[in-house]
C-alpha cells in the first residue's frame, strides 16, 4: 500500500469539528503506520485547490456532522471524480434526517421508538403548552429529545418529568430547526459496525454501552473512562445474530456503503429497536467502530486499507 495516497478529511465547521480532528487524526496515523502517504486536509476554502493541484488516490472522510455527513462533501468529490470511502451522497441525505431514517425503517419492518418530529414554528404557532401536552398523551413518558439532524448525542436529552420538557426543547432547539420527540426505551445500549472490507458487507461484533449515568450523553462518548465498554455485548447468542442482521438489513436499505455503525436499544424482552444509523462513525480512542475492530481481532488500518483499495477500485 506504500503507493497510495490518501487524503483524510476531517474537521469542517459542524459542531463535531474537535471530535471529528481527533477521528481524523487517529485514522491518518494508522494508515501512515502502514507505509501510506496520507494528507491530513481540513474541510475549508482550501480544500478544491488540494484535490486538484494534489490528486490523491482516494480520499477517507472521517467527518461528523454537518456537510461531512449529509452528503455535502462527498457530492463534490463525486463532482471531482475523486474516489472515497464511504456512503454515496444521496445515501448520506436519506441518513442524515433521523425522522426520515426512522420511517424508512418502520416500512421495512425494522423495530424503531415510537415519534413525533415537528419544527420550532409549530410551538410558536400553536401553542408549546398544548402540543407538549399532545406529545405526551401520545408517546407518555420519560421521553427522549434529540435534534432532527447531527450525531455525538448533541442536544439528546432524557426527559422524565412533563415540567422540565419546555426546558429541555429550548435546549434541543439551539442545535436544530426541528426536534425528534421519541418514546424512552429502557434497555441495553448496543452499536453495531458494518464493514464492507471483503466479498459483502459484514457485522462487527456488537459494542455494548455501559454509563453510570444511565446516559450515553456527549460528554460519556469522549471523556475517556466514562463510560464501559462490552465487546462482543452481553446479550444471548440470537439476539446478537438479531443486532447484526438488523444492522445489516439498515445498512443496505439505506444504501449505505463501505461502512457504517447502528445504534440500538435491546429491550427487556431481547427486541431490537434501532435508534439512529451513522454514515461515518467515529475513530477516536473512546468510539465503538475501533473497538468493535478490535474485538473481531483485526485493527483500524487493515480495515481501512481494505475500503481504500474497493475506493480506489470504483474509480478504476
Amino acid at each position: 500500500m506504500s503507493d497510495r495516497t490518501v487524503a483524510v478529511l476531517a474537521g469542517g465547521l459542524s459542531h463535531e469539528r474537535e471530535v471529528s480532528l481527533r477521528s481524523g487524526r487517529r485514522l491518518a496515523g494508522a494508515l501512515r503506520a502502514n507505509g501510506v502517504d496520507v494528507r491530513e486536509w481540513d474541510v475549508d476554502a482550501r480544500l478544491l485547490e488540494r484535490l486538484s493541484t494534489d490528486r490523491p488516490d482516494a480520499v477517507a472522510v472521517a467527518l461528523h456532522g454537518g456537510e461531512g455527513e449529509n452528503g455535502a462533501v462527498q457530492q463534490v468529490l463525486e463532482l471531482l471524480g475523486i474516489p472515497f470511502v464511504g456512503t454515496p451522497s444521496g445515501a448520506c441525505r436519506r441518513a442524515w434526517d433521523k425522522p426520515s431514517v426512522k420511517t424508512e425503517l418502520v416500512r421495512a419492518g425494522l423495530s424503531t421508538p415510537d415519534w413525533v418530529a415537528l419544527p420550532h414554528s409549530t410551538f410558536r404557532e400553536l401553542g408549546a403548552q398544548g402540543v407538549l401536552g399532545a406529545i405526551v398523551e401520545r408517546l407518555g413518558l420519560p421521553l427522549v429529545l434529540k435534534p432532527d439532524q447531527g450525531g455525538s448525542a448533541l442536544g439528546v436529552q432524557v426527559v422524565r418529568n412533563a415540567a422540565d420538557l419546555p426546558a429541555a426543547m429550548v435546549s434541543c432547539f439551539a442545535y436544530a430547526e426541528t426536534v425528534l420527540v421519541e418514546r424512552f426505551v429502557a434497555g441495553t445500549e448496543v452499536a453495531v459496525s458494518v464493514v464492507h472490507d471483503g466479498e459483502e458487507p459484514r457485522a462487527l461484533p456488537p459494542v455494548e454501552v455501559e454509563v453510570p449515568s444511565g446516559f450515553y450523553d456527549y460528554t460519556s462518548r469522549y471523556t475517556p473512562g466514562a463510560a464501559t465498554f462490552h465487546c462482543p455485548a452481553r446479550l444471548p447468542s440470537d439476539v446478537l445474530d438479531a443486532l447484526a442482521d438488523t444492522a445489516l438489513a439498515a445498512h443496505r436499505l439505506l444504501g449505505m456503503r463501505d461502512v457504517s455503525r447502528t445504534d440500538a436499544i435491546v429491550d427487556a424482552d431481547g427486541h431490537v429497536h434501532v435508534l439512529e444509523m451513522n454514515v461515518s462513525p467515529g475513530l477516536t480512542d473512546t468510539s465503538l467502530l475501533p473497538t468493535a475492530v478490535a474485538a473481531d481481532g483485526s485493527d483500524l488500518a487493515t480495515v481501512y486499507l481494505a475500503l481504500v483499495e474497493r475506493a480506489a477500485a470504483r474509480q478504476g
